[in-house]
């Protein structure tokens, strides 16, 4: 629900600051935060090296979705970026996993609601908000992928919080790089700043990598599901989106892709996104 409901607030917070600007001071606020409370100031030499590459994936993942945000609306780029559970056991299939039927038919369903959601005019038509997001939603998929074989060889602790840091770096660097940096603080944008810093990115990776310890990844994955879900009512009620015919179409094809990969597709690591 914080993860679903945070695009809006991202969406209104864009107005107020340069996408890397906003995710340097987000992710390097939550990293900081996580590190002193979760890792408890300890960090391995190998959940360093895990946690940066990690950390370049959850980059690049949220880089194409805030810029994605400047150019289509909450509830589409909620769903896009929720695919990445979908594409999550193509590429396991890459490192010799099977690939079940269901699994391709939650896929094809997924691809067709993109298609409905991106391509209402053709390919001439297509936002490129929506470009950038499925780009950020392969970086997710790739990130989820790591964290299903690093997190059973290194302290989630430690590597939660070096991933985030390494987030906040990157965007930090990338401003002498050429990337537009740019903040207007207002009371709007520090709260903006301290929701996504605290809720949907300290507490909300904080209580993912420990509830996995228990809940097995297909049931992490199908409630993640309802993240996009969440966005789309949210930026309903909040920013009045119209939720008709092609979109309302698209999302639900793309949710039903997600269900049907994870209940009938097997196992599968759970998605780490918002």
């Amino acid at each position: 629900m914080i993860w679903g409901a945070t695009f809006v607030v991202v969406k209104d917070a864009l107005a107020f600051a340069t996408p890397s600007a906003f995710l340097a001071v987000r992710f390097t606020l939550a990293g900081v935060l996580l590190f002193v409370f979760v890792s408890r100031g300890r960090l391995s030499a190998a959940a360093i090296g895990r946690g940066c590459l990690l950390g370049i994936f959850l980059y690049g993942g949220y880089l194409f979705q805030t810029t994605g945000l400047l150019y289509t609306t909450p509830s589409k780029s909620a769903f896009i970026t929720g695919f990445s559970v979908v594409l999550v056991p193509f590429l396991q299939a890459m490192h010799g996993f099977k690939i079940r039927k269901s699994t391709i038919a939650g896929a094809a369903l997924g691809l067709w609601g993109i298609y409905l959601l991106v391509l209402p005019k053709g390919l001439a038509a297509v936002n490129r908000g929506d470009a950038l997001t499925l780009l950020g939603s392969c970086a997710f998929a790739v990130h989820i992928v790591l964290v299903g074989v690093y997190t059973r060889r290194h302290s989630f602790r430690q590597l939660v919080s070096m991933q985030i840091l390494t987030v906040g770096l990157l965007a930090f660097f990338s401003w002498p790089l050429g990337m537009s940096f740019r903040i207007t603080w207002t009371v709007g944008l520090v709260a903006a700043m301290m929701v996504t810093a605290v809720l949907a990115t300290g507490l909300a990776f904080s209580v993912q990598n420990w509830a996995q310890q228990f809940t097995p990844p297909a049931h992490t994955a199908l409630i993640f599901a309802l993240e996009p879900v969440f966005a789309a009512v949210t930026s309903w009620i909040v920013l009045g989106e119209r939720l008709g015919g092609r979109l309302f179409i698209g999302s639900a094809m793309i949710l039903a892709g997600m269900v049907i990969s994870e209940i009938w597709g097997g196992q599968q690591p759970s998605p780490v996104e918002g």
